[in-house]
């Protein structure tokens, strides 16, 4: 279930990208009168989920608390070409300051929402949860798997701390499925999600012989997956991954897994175009 970011992170989120842009200070700005005031607007230009709106309000918060902002859309709300997004009035030098910062979140976040919703349209009914990766933009892996939860998909873990995923490269070490599992079982505290990857029918079987209660099923066929689905019944849960597409995610669905992992929730997003503008 999607929650609200803490506003502690990000606050210091936005601290760290603002830093980024403005260092030492904003050497364009100074040639604006510093008690001069402005009003703006943010207008969506094509169809987008609008994600993003807390680290959008921080960065302008930050540079000025006396900068206000009129939402005139909802976080995760379904946007159209040509629609209002916000009005923002306040000390114009701040606003310039702060435009481009609050813009690469908004439009970044909308656009992972947006694919994200994509993903989830496609397999509606079928009730499989689509889920992300770690495959995130460098400094913005919370950003971003908030905004997949936005836009109607599921986390996967949130990085190596959080849960165990055994690979072929953890396998291989191990000497074993089942040695690996037992090594997992040893080293993990209780209500740590273990699971580990199978590369065939055969690593399958091998993996639910020796408990394995989630299974990722690497780049399986759809005939694969159906007979996987069907050998497993119902013991533990079945994860398929793999160059899954918008175009193949819907049979990949129906096969009846109950997890779909899409690496390109994230690592192929394209900002949604959206306009600051000032009146």
């Amino acid at each position: 279930m999607r929650q609200r970011p803490d506003a502690e992170l990000v606050r210091r989120q936005v601290a760290i990208a603002l830093a980024e842009d403005i260092g030492s200070g904003d050497l364009t700005a100074g040639l604006i009168d510093a008690a001069a005031n402005s009003r703006l607007e943010v207008v969506c230009r094509e169809q987008a989920v609008l994600c993003g709106t807390p680290w959008f309000n921080a960065v302008f918060h930050q540079l000025n608390p006396a900068i206000q902002i009129d939402w005139k859309a909802e976080e995760c709300q379904r946007l159209q070409p040509g629609q209002l997004i916000c009005s923002l009035q306040g000390n114009t030098r701040a606003l310039l300051s702060g435009e481009r910062t609050a813009l690469n979140y908004l439009q970044t976040l909308s656009g992972t929402a947006t694919r994200a919703r994509h993903y989830a349209d496609e397999v509606a009914g079928t009730g499989v949860r689509v889920l992300d990766t770690r495959k995130t933009l460098p400094g913005l892996r919370l950003q971003q798997k908030y905004a997949v939860t936005c836009g109607g998909c599921a986390n996967h873990r949130v990085g190596l701390y959080d849960a165990i995923l055994i690979k072929e490269n953890h396998i291989d070490a191990a000497g074993s499925i089942s040695a690996a599992m037992h090594a997992a079982r040893e080293l993990t505290a209780d209500g740590i999600e273990i699971e580990v990857e199978v590369e065939s029918l055969q690593e399958l079987r091998e993996a639910l012989e020796a408990g394995a209660k989630r299974v990722l099923l690497d780049n399986f066929s759809l005939s694969q997956l159906r007979e996987s689905v069907m050998l497993n019944a119902g013991r533990a849960r079945l994860e398929a991954s793999g160059g899954v597409t918008l175009e193949t995610i819907r049979a990949i669905a129906e096969t009846g897994v109950d997890d779909i992992s899409v690496g390109d929730l994230t690592k192929g997003v394209e900002a949604v175009d959206l306009s600051m503008r000032f009146l």
